[in-house]
């Protein structure tokens, strides 16, 4: 009876993420994108490497909307209506429009820091990158409101959100923050008054929330415990950044538009496997179906290896879509670049999938609601564990 139990539930999960993770596939038009705008991605040294930041920085946004969103549509805090909803749905809206603020200026201080060490970018650089990233946020604010439809829409559907909703607007988000990064800097290198006009709506409704929710503890509960991972993250986002500036350094990869087309899909689905893992052990723990400890992992494992295997099906895809679009398929191009795409997959999983269940049952061991950390953390980090896990397949490929 167990294993049929287990048996389910692993095709469940196995097609739940599967459907979600074929968004993914958006994943390759953001990376076509970039690589389609190489010239605009080369006029500085920054440009490339603030990409992944903006990626993650969106990430961190749409990881910890999407986790509260989903728990709470569980619980029931949170009703699947726009209008007439509870007052922790309008306050949580409201503490993401101060924290995309907050990111933007933390992802931008950090990349001075990285740029000046790793970069070769100066202090005159930080303004240029704060305008751009501020303005390419602000442009991105509409995710929220995708990213509350789609929540509303599958959980009256009767699909998992914590399966079926972060796999989604991950790639969504993707396709839409790349737009508006290629676009913040085409504004940019035209105007950067009209950047910086941008930039100062977002720090004026960031403000105007701010004074209004003043003394609400709900609010402010939100932003203190989402601010405890930015700093973080917005580390190790840099760090991805290095990596990806290093790779885009190499002779052999700077005119591949194969890998850079392929690069934000492959971070989706590695993003979209924690998140499933973590998501869907959050709302265990909530209900008291998942002990938090790491011996109980055990009785997560069918969700973890149907979110895997659906993952594994989505890099072979990837590896032939790519090479289509690009004009380069042939058997053994097909064959090589998939290998090259399937150990990344196995170095990168196999990180990312402890680490969202040890955010999960330790954050929850602490006291903290794991929604505030979970998505957020594994989000980022899976950037940087897929950037760096493609740098070692490059590596192991003779190709670095």
């Amino acid at each position: 009876m167990t294993h049929t139990i287990n048996s389910t539930s692993f095709f469940k999960t196995f097609k739940e993420a599967l459907i979600a993770y074929s968004f993914d596939v958006g994943g390759i038009l953001a990376g076509f994108i970039v690589a389609s705008q190489l010239n605009i991605f080369e006029r500085s040294p920054w440009i490339i490497a603030v990409y992944p930041a903006i990626l993650s920085a969106r990430g961190i946004i749409s990881g910890l909307f999407c986790g509260r969103l989903s728990t709470a549509l569980h619980i029931g805090t949170v009703y699947p209506s726009f209008f007439g909803n509870t007052k922790s749905f309008y306050k949580l809206f409201e503490a993401i429009i101060v924290i995309t603020l907050g990111t933007s200026f933390a992802m931008s201080s950090v990349s001075l820091i990285f740029g000046s060490l790793f970069w070769k970018i100066t202090f005159a650089d930080f303004s240029d990158i704060l305008m751009v990233v501020v303005a390419t946020m602000t442009l991105g604010l509409s995710l929220s409101l995708v990213t509350i439809t789609i929540a509303f829409v599958t959980f009256k559907k009767g699909l998992d959100p914590d399966v079926v909703v972060y796999p989604i607007m991950s790639t969504v988000a993707d396709i839409v923050i790349t737009v508006c990064y290629v676009l913040a800097l085409n504004m940019f290198f035209l105007s950067r008054y009209t950047v910086f006009l941008l930039g100062l709506l977002l720090v004026i409704l960031a403000l105007y929330f701010l004074l209004q929710n003043i003394h609400e503890k709900e609010f402010f509960k939100t932003i203190k415990e989402s601010f405890l991972t930015l700093l973080f993250v917005a580390v190790i986002v840099n760090i991805t950044g290095t990596i990806l500036h290093n790779i885009s350094m190499s002779p052999k990869i700077v005119r591949r538009k194969d890998i850079y087309t392929v690069y934000p899909a492959l971070i989706d689905t590695v993003g979209d496997v924690g998140s499933v893992v973590g998501s869907t052990a959050t709302t265990k723990l909530a209900l008291g179906l998942l002990k938090p400890s790491f011996s109980d992992m055990r009785n997560h494992a069918t969700q973890i290896f149907g979110a895997w295997t659906a993952a594994i099906t989505m890099f072979v895809f990837f590896s032939a879509f790519s090479l289509l679009i690009n004009g380069m398929f042939a058997f053994y191009a097909f064959v090589s670049f998939a290998s090259l795409l399937l150990t990344a997959n196995i170095i990168a999983i196999s990180a990312i999938v402890l680490i969202s269940y040890a955010v999960s049952i330790l954050t929850f061991q602490k006291g903290l609601d794991p929604d505030n950390f979970v998505i957020p953390i594994e989000s980022s980090l899976a950037d940087s564990v897929t950037t760096l896990a493609l740098l070692v397949a490059l590596f192991l490929g003779g190709l670095i």
